[in-house]
């Protein structure tokens, strides 16, 4: 491609499975689906000594804050939509077959509605003429195509808009050349689709073999495969799309305020005036150790953005954070680009400073996969809760064991017992402590988290068993 005098370049970000890409031909540059900060795309620019002309958005996305706002009021560029994307900021709305030129190469719009109605594609063509890539958004991931379920309304049901997606495939995607290179905006991990690929690239000619959904016979079938099996939207989505569709406060400013260190004293005050929500983002076993009374458990080292916007109902809400040494900022950013803005600050030195100040301090009960297999076997009607998804409860899991799955957990608390030890467990340890900080939280001192959940339970005596109920 260098030859060619034109640059791609995906911008893969693991936590959110989210692509963004930077393309650049002759000194311009466009971006599309850019994540909330903006600086990752301005040092490329600087680098290559280009200047964004354009801002690509494929549609409004429901899973993360995107940059494009941002992006246009720092570098003068162009924000592009396609059709039927109606924005409360300056945007250029497309039509449908409109040519963009960037240096020496141009960008096609395709406007390809199913996952949204305003669901746009954008074709690449080099300099040559030939059609190189296609930058597809939700319409087409590597081995699946976008929910057609999180744009309904009125009387456009789930039915219509996968209707309109097959359309759009067989219409405007399938006719491509083979070689022509498939960038999503999403990857294995998104709630986007249900079948996602580890790769997040990969030609169209592989995706026309391998792709179910771009390998049913009919539009009947079609829409029967793709409806299948889908789960409900995580919560924060709608509010999301919104952002993106009207705007969002300046992400200098959400990060200057939630940038703040704060001493145990402030801290304290700060989350009694504000009611603010004590979020502590170190690893499960630092947090079963000790943390501030009340504090929710979501670590970074995990799926940390999509678990805050399925857990915290509101994106308004005053979050105090606790964090790891030198991921302050992290944090902050982290939480913005799922549009949690109203950070208030963080505690200053960390947990360890809120023990030196000698304040109070709570803890969970953390056991062995080892420990629990004992006491299992001395009484295997113990109470236990398996908050994994249903479909994992299904495969396999412990005999006896209810299936209370995280994201549902705040509507099936009374089926949890107050009075007697209850065991929680996840697949390897991460959504089991984020559970149990929860209902630590909400009154349930009884509860005994087990390390290493069901990777270490399979590994002793106790009985693993397939189906049951779930929730």
């Amino acid at each position: 491609m260098s030859a060619l005098r034109m640059t791609i370049e995906q911008l893969y970000t693991g936590c959110l499975a989210q692509g963004a890409y930077y393309i650049e031909s002759n000194g311009e540059a466009a971006i599309i689906d850019p994540l909330r900060e903006t600086a990752p795309y301005t040092r490329k620019t600087d680098k290559a000594g280009a200047k964004i002309k354009y801002v690509f958005e494929t549609h409004f996305h429901a899973d993360f804050v995107s940059g494009h706002v941002d992006l246009a009021r720092k570098t003068g560029a162009t924000i592009v939509y396609g059709p039927k994307a109606n924005t409360s900021y300056d945007a250029y709305h497309a039509k449908d077959g409109e040519i963009f030129a960037l240096g020496n190469v141009t960008i096609k719009v395709l406007h390809t509605p199913g996952h949204t109605l305003e669901s746009t594609t954008y074709l690449l063509i080099d300099e040559t003429g030939k059609e190189r890539a296609i930058f597809t958004g939700d319409t087409l991931f590597i081995g699946d195509v976008g929910r057609p379920d999180l744009a309904i309304k009125g009387d456009l049901t789930e039915h219509d808009l996968a209707g309109m997606l097959y359309d759009s495939l067989q219409a405007k995607i399938m006719p491509l050349p083979d070689d022509v290179i498939v960038y999503p905006a999403h990857g294995a991990g998104s709630a986007c689709g249900k079948n996602m690929s580890k790769e997040t690239t990969d030609t169209l000619g592989n995706q026309k073999r391998f792709n179910y959904a771009l390998r049913a016979k009919s539009r009947d079938e079609f829409i029967e495969k793709v409806l299948d099996g889908l789960t409900a939207a995580p919560a924060y989505f709608a509010e999301n799309a919104r952002l993106n569709k009207e705007g969002y406060e300046p992400i200098d400013r959400v990060m200057q305020r939630g940038s703040q260190a704060l001493s145990p004293d402030a801290f304290e005050t700060a989350v009694n005036e504000t009611n603010a929500l004590i979020l502590d983002v170190r690893d499960a076993a630092d947090f079963a150790e000790g943390f501030i009374p009340n504090a929710i458990n979501i670590g970074l080292n995990g799926q940390f953005a999509p678990w805050v916007g399925a857990l915290i109902p509101e994106l308004t809400q005053p979050i105090a954070l606790i964090t790891p040494a030198g991921q302050e900022t992290e944090t902050v950013l982290r939480l913005a680009r799922v549009g949690y803005d109203n950070c208030i600050g963080f505690l200053d030195g960390g947990f360890s400073a809120w023990g030196q100040a000698g304040k109070e301090v709570d803890t969970i009960e953390s056991i062995s996969a080892e420990e629990f297999a004992k006491r299992w076997q001395q009484n295997p009607t113990i109470p236990i809760v398996d908050v994994r998804k249903p479909t994992e409860f299904v495969g396999e899991h412990v005999e006896g064991a209810e299936n209370l799955s995280l994201d549902n957990l705040n509507d099936h608390m009374a089926e949890i017992s107050r009075t007697e030890p209850v065991y929680v467990h996840c697949a390897g340890g991460y959504r089991s402590m984020v559970a149990n900080s929860i209902l630590k939280a909400r009154g349930f001192d009884n509860v005994v988290n087990v390390d290493g959940g069901m990777a270490a339970i399979k590994k002793t005596s106790v009985l693993v068993e397939s189906s049951v109920k779930s929730h």
